[in-house]
């Protein structure tokens, strides 16, 4: 039986947990799933928030949608469920959603809802690297060293 080595980011595999209730479906990263060589989470329906939800972005180091309610703590909860969930299966790698508030890992959204990008983690992709994770997104993951 083969042991996970990856969470990924489950919109990423094609379930529909996106804030707009869609995917973003790459099929490679799918078929580690399929071998059993990574685990799907959604932080965010981790953290209670339902699929569909308004648009979230980090402000001024909170995580708030765009009509201004705060979704820290359900943000934060999702972070550390999806922590939990890769500890218990001896996991130390994330593949993520790129510029995503929860799995965006070296770009994220600004805050401004305008489509701009700043330097910066979301929220779950801080707290697995602060855990000792390697973090990769759907936009390098390729590139680096994975089986």
């Amino acid at each position: 039986m083969t042991k996970p080595e990856y969470i990924v980011s489950a919109c990423l595999v094609g379930i529909n947990c996106r804030y707009n209730g869609g995917c973003t479906h790459i099929s490679k990263i799918e078929q580690l799933v399929v071998e059993g060589k990574a685990l799907a989470v959604c932080p965010e329906e981790l953290g209670g928030l339902p699929t569909p939800r308004n648009p979230v972005e980090i402000v001024n180091g909170a995580v708030k949608d765009k009509f201004g309610t705060d979704q820290t703590i359900a943000f934060n909860l999702g972070a550390q469920k999806t922590l939990e969930i890769a500890e218990n299966a001896n996991i130390k790698k994330a593949i993520l959603q790129a510029r995503s508030p929860s799995c965006g890992y070296g770009k994220i959204y600004d805050g401004s809802f305008t489509g701009n990008l700043i330097d910066g983690n979301g929220i779950t992709s801080s707290l697995l690297e602060d855990n000792g994770f390697e973090v990769f997104t759907d936009q390098n993951w390729e590139s680096k060293e994975i089986d």
